[in-house]
């Protein structure tokens, strides 16, 4: 099972170390990531592995969204066959 994780707000030390740091403590394997900065803006996007955490994705889905606020970034994460489908034209 995989899942998309954004990230958007403006750019600050340890955001990528943050959210990387909840992952791995969760076990969720990130399998792609981009991530670019435009002026002030700090934009991410990550493809994860949520085989580890299938069984309770809401709760991890609502500590990602709090430690965005944490953070002072918008963190989101949505099960990648929703992703898919909310984005194919």
């Amino acid at each position: 099972m995989k899942a998309i994780i954004t990230v958007v707000g403006s750019d600050r030390v340890g955001i990528i170390g943050s959210v990387c740091t909840y992952l791995a403590k969760e076990n969720i394997n990130i399998l792609d990531i981009s991530q670019t900065i435009q002026s002030e803006f700090f934009n991410m996007l990550m493809v994860v592995d949520i085989t580890a955490v299938i069984d309770h994705f809401d709760t991890v889905q609502k500590a990602l969204k709090a430690q965005g606020q944490e953070i002072g970034v918008e963190i989101s994460m949505q099960r990648e066959e929703i992703f898919s489908s909310m984005h194919r034209l």
